[in-house]
């Protein structure tokens, strides 16, 4: 299915063919988390989003390099250059070092990414680790006239680089609306030249807890600094995409822009590319809306607007249910339907063993094993639409109904490139599974609880057998109340959970 993949570039606003810089490489950048709070579903989403570009990319056969990085230095509250850092804040509420904070909430969230089934990033770097690249590229930045220290902080000067380049090109903005914006929120803040000027390092007041030595003073590096300097570092001065959530676009990534032309004379990334936000009630979820559902409280169902808990996998696939430059609405009702769709997808794929093979397929059959794949590839070629994917799954669950039923036929060889096909797509690529389905089992406990079923069917089958239909009855009533259905078919015993 060698078809073109096409994503969407925020920069030129339109659908793009994929060429990788280098031929056969990609270099991927996504932006992590500030590592201050437990993940919620807003951090779930570009998690999800970019772990299906990565899998659909080696899947091509791309060599991907996949850079994901973890924010534990210099994003101060609201985003802005003022306010304390998010991280000392959230330690000096609890007592802590700054770096246990990190270093706790960086496990946590690694742990739920583990659960929804998403692969590690090739390199995981933390904002601390890199303080020495950050002050390179703000002494770049002002030896190429770009930035001005200021009472020992670096801003970068915006009205300058404009005047050379264009400051806004991402996002659409202006320096005119920056500063219509800044007049009346930022007045009273004199360090800077223009209120729209952003830090690219920050003198550290004398309560600061994280500070490092620097030309200009002991101090922190600003929260745009990372990415650039980290995203240099580790897939060199271009590379292919950079990712991240649309509330990234302005200011985040429109100061990256800056900042690399700045010091670099030109752009480092080729591809932008951002999910949009989960919503709850129409605003987006998030730490500073107070409006956030953590990971954890889906998974164990503690929170007042959940109905109960829900799988990691479930809440991958209400993720994938919908494009992903399209909003999400959250509702326990909605995750209960993906819940549902979830479980006939993973059916299907279990029926797959139930299908009688025939001397051949029937001409419906031969015609829909045939064109699943090329319509699988169409749909992800397409800037990544799982949508379609799953809906295209959905009717080959459909196909394997009438399969398990008899109202149709299929050949040995078409049930195993349909079976290559569903599974391919399912597992190797959406990353939906059973393996693991609620973020603390294994294959292996999988593997076991499969043996237990089969020796308890054996058990019900005997007792059916001699006609013990008590006995029959009450290991069905009682695999029932414990959330396992049997289902007898011309075929055998059957069961889900």
């Amino acid at each position: 299915m060698e078809k073109t993949l096409l994503i969407y570039n925020t920069l030129t606003r339109q659908k793009e063919a994929f060429k990788p810089i280098n031929p056969g490489h990609v270099g991927m950048y996504v932006c992590g988390p500030t590592v201050y709070g437990d993940a919620h579903l807003g951090h779930a989403r570009p998690a999800i989003t970019f772990d299906i570009l990565f899998r659909y990319l080696k899947h091509l056969g791309y060599k991907v390099r996949y850079v994901r990085n973890i924010t534990d230095v210099g994003h101060l509250e609201h985003d802005a250059d003022e306010g304390e850092d998010k991280i000392a804040k959230k330690a000096r509420l609890e007592q802590l070092e700054p770096m246990e904070i990190a270093q706790y909430y960086t496990r946590r969230f690694n742990s739920a990414m583990e659960k929804l089934n998403v692969l590690p990033p090739s390199i995981e770097p933390h904002a601390t680790g890199h303080i020495i690249e950050q002050q390179q590229l703000v002494q770049q930045i002002l030896d190429n006239g770009y930035a001005y220290v200021s009472n020992g902080s670096v801003y970068f000067d915006i009205e300058k680089y404009n005047k050379d380049y264009k400051y806004g090109i991402l996002s659409g903005r202006t320096l005119e609306n920056l500063k219509d914006a800044s007049r009346d929120t930022l007045a009273g803040v004199g360090e800077k030249k223009n209120q729209a000027d952003f830090a690219l390092w920050k003198k550290a007041q004398p309560e600061h807890i994280m500070r490092w030595p620097s030309p200009w003073s002991d101090g922190f590096p600003g929260w745009h600094c990372e990415c650039t300097a980290m995203g240099r570092k580790y897939l060199g001065d271009e590379f292919d995409i950079h990712g991240g959530g649309m509330d990234l676009v302005f200011p985040h990534h429109e100061c990256e822009i800056a900042q690399a032309q700045a010091s670099m004379g030109h752009q480092a990334v080729r591809y932008w590319m951002h999910n949009n936000m989960i919503t709850i009630n129409g605003q987006k979820m998030g730490k500073s809306y107070n409006n956030f559902i953590t990971l954890d409280q889906f998974f164990k169902g503690e929170h007042e607007l959940l109905s109960k808990p829900f799988s990691p996998m479930t809440i991958r696939f209400f993720i994938l249910s919908a494009h992903y430059r399209g909003t999400v609405d959250f509702s326990s009702e909605a995750l209960e339907a993906a819940e549902k769709g979830f479980a006939r997808l993973m059916q299907g794929l279990k029926d797959l063993k139930r299908i009688q093979v025939a001397k051949g397929s029937s001409p419906e059959v031969e015609k829909f094993v045939k064109e699943l794949p090329e319509k699988l590839y169409d749909a992800m070629n397409d800037d990544l639409q799982t949508p379609i994917v799953i809906s295209e799954l959905f009717e080959a669950c459909h196909q394997v109904n009438l399969l398990v039923d008899r109202k149709a036929k299929i050949s040995a060889a078409d049930l195993e490139k349909l079976s290559e096909t569903m599974h391919l797509f399912t597992e190797d690529i959406l990353g939906l599974t059973n393996a693991n389905p609620n973020g603390n089992g294994s294959s292996e406990k999988d593997k076991a609880l499969d043996k237990v079923m089969q020796m308890v069917l054996d058990m019900r089958a005997k007792a059916k057998a001699e006609k013990n239909w008590a006995v029959s009855d009450q290991i069905r009533d009682e695999l029932n109340e414990a959330g396992i259905i049997i289902k007898d078919t011309p075929d055998g015993t059957v069961w889900e959970i």
